[in-house]
C-alpha cells in the first residue's frame, strides 16, 4: 500500500484491514476517524496516505490539492485538527 509505512499498516491490520482492496473497501475519512479513536496521535499526514494510497498517489499530492475538502469533512464529524 503505497505511502504507508510498517506502523500504518500494523494500525489497519488491527482494525481488519490489510490489502489494498481491504483499504479501497473503506470510506477514508471513516476509517481515520477508527484510527484516531485507537491512536489519539494520528496526523492528518495519516489520512493523506490512505487517499493516496487508495488512489495511487503521493500522499503530498493529496494534502496539496485537498487539504481543504478534507479539513472541511473532518470539521463536520467534529474530528477536524485543533
Amino acid at each position: 500500500m503505497r505511502g504507508l509505512g510498517p506502523k500504518s499498516r500494523a494500525q489497519l491490520a488491527a482494525l481488519g484491514v490489510h490489502s489494498l482492496n481491504d483499504l479501497r473497501a473503506q470510506d477514508a475519512i471513516e476509517l481515520y476517524a477508527r484510527l484516531k479513536q485507537q491512536w489519539p496521535g494520528a496526523s492528518m499526514n495519516l489520512l493523506y496516505a490512505l487517499i493516496g494510497a487508495q488512489d495511487d498517489l503521493d500522499w503530498r499530492e493529496v494534502a496539496r490539492e485537498r487539504r481543504t475538502e478534507l479539513l472541511l469533512r473532518l470539521d463536520d464529524q467534529g474530528l477536524a485538527p485543533k
